[in-house]
């Protein structure tokens, strides 16, 4: 029984010592303007699933669009600008909604 516990505990230490090695170097800096709905972090979860998601659908669509108007192949360097760009837009708004600004650093 005391062994589980000791397990256990060492298990949650390591977690939490590997949760700290998460490179977030390029991750914007969140900028509350107003009263945010949610803390940064549970926003910018939020904001990057829906980003995620819209990436996805962008690239889709691509494809789907290219396919309608007969060309064979669509241009995989056009697809992935298009697809990024949509998924940026996503996360910005979706950011903006969520009570902040998002701040870069170059």
């Amino acid at each position: 029984m005391a062994m589980g516990i000791f397990r256990a505990l060492g298990a949650a230490a390591m977690l939490a010592v590997l949760a700290g090695c998460i490179d977030h170097a390029n991750d914007p800096v969140l900028l509350a303007v107003g009263v945010p709905v949610n803390p940064p972090a549970v926003a910018r979860g939020i904001c990057m699933t829906d980003g995620n998601a819209m990436y996805d659908e962008a690239k889709r669509q691509y494809e789907l669009r290219a396919q309608l108007t007969g060309y064979a192949q669509a241009d995989a360097l056009e697809a992935e600008t298009t697809a990024r760009a949509a998924a940026h837009r996503q996360y910005v708004a979706c950011l903006s909604g969520q009570g902040y600004r998002t701040l870069y650093a170059n």
